[in-house]
């Protein structure tokens, strides 16, 4: 893909990339105020977002503006002298937002979920210059975040970026949607010059997490930010629990760490260099111990298949989850991380055992 650097199209006034405003567009005055609070406390976005489609779960909620919020974005944005980014979900709304002047757009995780409606969004976009920024898709799927991906950037779009807003989980955890960090992670590795922006917002659906949230993404690597900021978010028609004030977007941003991506200076490399060739040297000892737990789990299979002993054994996998466990709880590892490494172990182990046991002798 031919995905230009993001500092060739995007202006970048503070520590980081960031994209600011509020969740959506409600009135000239929401957005004026808005915009006049974060002069005041002296943040100048990149792009200044607003949704004017609102792809609500449910109907009978504040669904947005439309066309008549992007004759307000115009105007503000000759004002505030701000560029301006919207959400598209379909062909229509994307050439409503380029005849407004909308200087980029965001395709939403609903849509990123839809090929048909990502494609029709392109073949618009052939026709101009624009900045496209993407959003992963709902559910944890990183082909089909990459399939949108690859279908904006074959219309010629070249000003291209990635945003991590989360996945949805059923059940209730922590967070709004969950990070699952390694899957941006992946796309990052799969498209290394593809800039990455995280939407805190999204993936913390509380104005409490939004710190962390932008910290860890900075601290993986990511080029941006895109945070809901709104002037006075107990007003806010539509997710006022995860929109924050200008002043307090101010505080997060002065509280961020930027830590270096690249050119470090040689101290550094010479003692990272030190320290992963200790992690290189663990990591052949780990992989020669799976080897020879491998060579074990093929005596158990043949014994097994011998003496007719079914594969899986309940009170052996309880066994092992309740000691290893414990283990990691006496050596201060993380129990979590520690069972998840047992499940995959025992999944390979299955499935080896299963091929021994169904080979035709």
């Amino acid at each position: 893909m031919n995905i230009a650097p993001l500092n060739n199209w995007f202006n970048n006034s503070g520590k980081t990339a960031l994209i600011a405003g509020p969740c959506g567009a409600e009135s000239y005055q929401q957005l004026s105020n808005t915009l006049t609070d974060l002069t005041k406390n002296n943040i100048r976005p990149g792009f200044f977002r607003a949704g004017v489609w609102k792809p609500r779960t449910r109907p009978n909620s504040f669904e947005g503006k439309g066309e008549e919020a992007l004759k307000w974005l115009k105007d503000l944005k000759k004002e505030y002298s701000v560029k301006t980014i919207v959400e598209v979900a379909n062909a229509e709304h994307a050439e409503l937002a380029l005849k407004y002047g909308v200087d980029a757009l965001w395709i939403g995780a609903r849509t990123t979920g839809n090929p048909f409606s990502v494609q029709e969004i392109a073949d618009v976009l052939k026709k101009v210059t624009v900045p496209v920024l993407i959003k992963n898709p709902i559910h944890a799927d990183l082909q089909l975040w990459l399939g949108a991906i690859e279908r904006i950037a074959n219309s010629g779009i070249t000003q291209l970026a990635a945003i991590h807003r989360g996945f949805y989980v059923y059940g209730k955890t922590k967070y709004r949607n969950k990070p699952f960090w390694q899957i941006p992670i992946e796309l990052r590795t799969l498209v290394p010059q593809l800039p990455l922006f995280c939407d805190p917002s999204h993936i913390g659906g509380s104005v409490d997490l939004i710190a962390p949230i932008s910290q860890k993404a900075l601290d993986l690597g990511f080029d941006g930010l895109m945070i809901e900021t709104h002037f006075n978010p107990a007003q806010a028609l539509s997710d006022a629990q995860q929109q924050v004030t200008p002043f307090q977007l101010n505080k997060i941003l002065e509280d961020l760490i930027c830590r270096q991506k690249t050119d470090l200076n040689d101290n550094d490399k010479t003692k990272l260099h030190e320290l992963r060739n200790i992690i290189d040297d663990i990591d052949e000892d780990l992989l020669n111990l799976l080897k020879k737990r491998i060579l074990v789990i093929e005596e158990i299979a043949n014994y097994k298949k011998t003496n007719h002993i079914a594969i899986f054994q309940l009170e052996r996998w309880q066994e092992i989850i309740r000691t290893r466990a414990k283990l990691a709880d006496k050596l201060g590892l993380n129990r979590q991380h520690v069972e998840k490494i047992c499940q995959l172990l025992h999944e390979e182990s299955i499935k080896h055992q299963n091929s021994i046991m169904n080979k035709l002798s």
